[in-house]
């Protein structure tokens, strides 16, 4: 049963039980948002969405305020613009102003948002904690200076990946994420997939991996998809000068149907042997227990009659091919096409197959 209501002076019709939010950017509005995250269950903690139904005593948090029928809504109204202000502010009062050496800035919604609404400082002087947690992983940075607690990536970690290695720890002024006993990760039962980097809108979880290397707003985005398992998960490569600098989530679900963005330790972080300079640039043959350089003619000659010899001495199944999920799918198709036609053997593995 679909309901009508006016946004901003225009009418459009949803479902019932569509939230607010949804109904206001179906109108074209653009509503700014902290904890809302579409693939995660609703909070309505941040209160950055809040929109004006006409006729009532108060704001709303448009995330989780469903629509109802005949509703009016005001999304930038000066009431609706102050009270985002006032959001912003509080934020500001315990947040790390480093933005010109920030890892995410140029992607960081609290910069969007303070841009857009001319916040340049905040008139509520808290105390100010050092929450930066120097963990020893060697994947995550956890910077909680610059954290604005919309618990996104409790979430993330408790609803995609299921680990459950974060919460938040303790309450009021003190509030901030935390493992248990407030320990290290590699301690937790976090599994680095890196889902927390993937929804957190500001700098307070970054690559280890990709500091100092390029911000992601300034990379080129090269969609791919990961060559570690069979799985398929679609990713993005940030290139800068020609060179893969990180991995950051595509969570598009048109061009990211398998993984919706969420990515594994290896897909995330395992990108860095693309420029390792160990490896391998000529094919090697060992002759006396020292490898040298050979031609591509002459390796595969080597090859073939080593397997031909093999094979015509221990019969075909003494052989076996592992492949490798670094090459296409033709390339593995012809890899057990050999086996199995030429060779005459079915011992064929591969590395993906879980």
């Amino acid at each position: 049963m679909d309901i009508k209501l006016t946004i901003d002076g225009k009418e459009i019709e949803v479902p019932q039980g569509t939230m607010l939010l949804e109904a206001c950017r179906k109108a074209g509005a653009d509503i700014p948002t902290f904890c809302y995250d579409p693939d995660l269950k609703l909070a309505g903690s941040c209160r950055m969405c809040v929109v004006q139904p006409k006729g009532w005593r108060n704001l709303v948090a448009s995330c989780v305020t469903p629509a109802q029928n005949g509703m009016v809504i005001e999304t930038e109204s000066p009431d609706v613009v102050e009270a985002r202000k006032v959001v912003l502010e509080l934020m500001l009062a315990r947040h790390k102003l480093t933005c010109h050496t920030c890892e995410k800035d140029g992607e960081c919604n609290l910069q969007d948002y303070c841009y857009r609404y001319g916040v340049t400082e905040s008139r509520f002087a808290g105390k100010v904690h050092n929450l930066f947690k120097d963990d020893s992983n060697p994947f995550i940075e956890r910077d909680y200076d610059k954290c604005v607690m919309c618990t996104r990536c409790v979430r993330a970690c408790e609803e995609i990946t299921g680990a459950r290695a974060i919460n938040v720890m303790d309450r009021g002024h003190h509030a901030h994420i935390a493992t248990a006993y407030d320990g290290n990760l590699e301690d937790s039962p976090c599994v680095f997939c890196g889902q927390c980097i993937m929804v957190c809108p500001v700098g307070a979880l970054t690559s280890k991996i990709a500091a100092g290397q390029g911000k992601p707003a300034q990379n080129d985005k090269v969609l791919t998809t990961c060559t570690y398992c069979g799985t398929g998960c679609t990713l993005e490569l940030n290139v800068k000068n020609d060179k893969i600098v990180g991995v950051t989530s595509n969570r598009d679900a048109e061009w990211s149907p398998v993984n919706r963005g969420a990515l594994c330790v290896k897909g995330r972080f395992g990108w860095d042997f693309v420029n390792s300079p160990e490896r391998l640039t000529t094919p090697l043959i060992k002759e006396n227990g020292e490898f040298r350089p050979a031609s591509w003619d002459e390796a595969l000659d080597l090859a073939a009659e080593k397997i031909k010899g093999i094979k015509e001495k221990y019969g075909p199944d003494s052989l076996s091919m592992f492949s490798s999920a670094r090459v296409t799918n033709e390339e593995n198709y012809l890899a057990q096409k050999l086996m199995r036609a030429a060779i005459g053997s079915n011992n064929v593995d591969h590395c993906a197959r879980l």
